[in-house]
């Protein structure tokens, strides 16, 4: 089973070329790869025509969600992944994903693999902390592949980060990425809301599929849009209310999510509409 890979990326080549190197030997399957170059001013763009990838270029930043629904568009495979540049994907991290498919047997799911951080931020989704190098300089990609079989993470509910994938007959349904979120602060649980409400139930993260994370922050280098509120004035509750009571996130996966009477909080949103 191959995913086409949706990789947004700004200036940003040295983590590129170690995420898409980490692609070409850690995985299964040979999967499509496919790049938008957001300015491109440190040669992106050439690195990925030299190197025989698909990849969309603009000028400017357009951010993370018009990258990725644009990226969508040019892609061929039923199996859609999103996967950022700061990201080394463990070997084998496609095989528990595509098995999970196969015995899901359908198209209404949303799958993660699990992040290794290096440092520690409450994320119960995430393995952390286990700091193997904050960039590809200074990457002890050894050290992590000796690690692995140390680690150790039950599969846990509510997926929403990448690395994800969903079916593209979903992604068609909710639209993609809401680029009123742009350029993309709180679109990750935006996307998963419009999932639920498209009767998506299986929200999973697979604690033995995994990526390296080196948390390199491209949110400081530009403008972010006010997600949370965003989110709230859209749909009527907070994404943290949703991720905690509704995707149980970061709890031991326990079966598909029971289904949840989500009643817009109107004292929320009235407080949302007036901040």
């Amino acid at each position: 089973m191959r995913f086409s890979i949706l990789i947004p990326t700004w200036n940003n080549l040295e983590f590129l070329k170690c995420c898409v190197a980490s692609i070409r030997k850690n995985s299964s399957e040979e999967h499509e790869i496919l790049v938008y170059v957001n300015e491109g001013a440190d040669g992106t763009a050439d690195w990925c025509r030299s190197e025989g990838i698909r990849f969309i270029h603009s000028k400017e930043n357009v951010g993370v969600c018009t990258a990725l629904n644009a990226l969508f568009e040019i892609s061929t495979q039923d199996i859609i992944c999103y996967v950022n540049d700061d990201m080394y994907l463990c070997p084998n991290w496609d095989k528990p994903l595509v098995e999970e498919i196969n015995s899901i047997g359908h198209e209404k799911f949303y799958l993660s693999s699990t992040m290794i951080e290096p440092e520690e931020t409450g994320n119960k989704c995430v393995l952390a902390p286990f700091d193997f190098g904050r960039s590809p300089d200074n990457f002890k990609e050894h050290e992590l592949l000796n690690a692995l079989s140390e680690m150790s993470k039950p599969d846990w509910s509510g997926s929403t980060w990448p690395p994800n994938v969903m079916h593209r007959n979903m992604w068609k349904v909710i639209g993609g990425y809401g680029e009123e979120f742009s350029p993309g602060l709180y679109s990750d649980p935006d996307v998963s809301m419009k999932l639920w409400k498209q009767g998506v139930r299986v929200f999973k993260g697979l604690g033995e599929s995994r990526s390296y994370h080196f948390m390199s922050k491209s949110t400081g280098r530009v403008r972010m849009n006010d997600g949370k509120k965003t989110f709230l004035k859209k749909w009527g509750v907070s994404s943290s209310w949703f991720v905690k009571n509704v995707l149980k996130q970061g709890q031991t996966w326990n079966g598909p999510l029971p289904d949840v009477d989500i009643k817009p909080n109107l004292k929320d949103k009235i407080k949302g509409l007036l901040s």
